[in-house]
């Protein structure tokens, strides 16, 4: 079962695209583009809709999803990590 998807091997996000990613889980993460799939254990609980670490992040590091540069880190972040707001901010302001 996916439970998350990326774009782009080199993405250091990934989207959860199934309900109920809860801290513990094995999760299959699906490389669109090469049509590959890797593993990340969630550590943290990822509503549907939001990005987990596939990578450990530190402050000021660029964040990738879907092949996109879509911000910068501005708390740490670990693989396996919800990655939203209070950890990833836009680099436009």
């Amino acid at each position: 079962m996916i439970h998350v998807v990326l774009h782009d091997a080199r993405d250091t996000v990934a989207v959860a695209v199934v309900e109920g990613i809860k801290s513990g889980m094995q999760l299959q993460a699906w490389i669109m583009d090469e049509d590959k799939t890797l593993t990340v254990k969630a550590t943290q609980d990822i509503p549907i809709g939001h990005k987990v670490a596939l990578t450990d992040m530190a402050v000021g590091d660029t964040v990738y999803k879907y092949g996109v540069d879509i911000g910068k880190v501005v708390a740490p972040i670990k693989a396996g990590e919800h990655a939203h707001v209070h950890n990833i901010r836009t680099k436009r302001w």
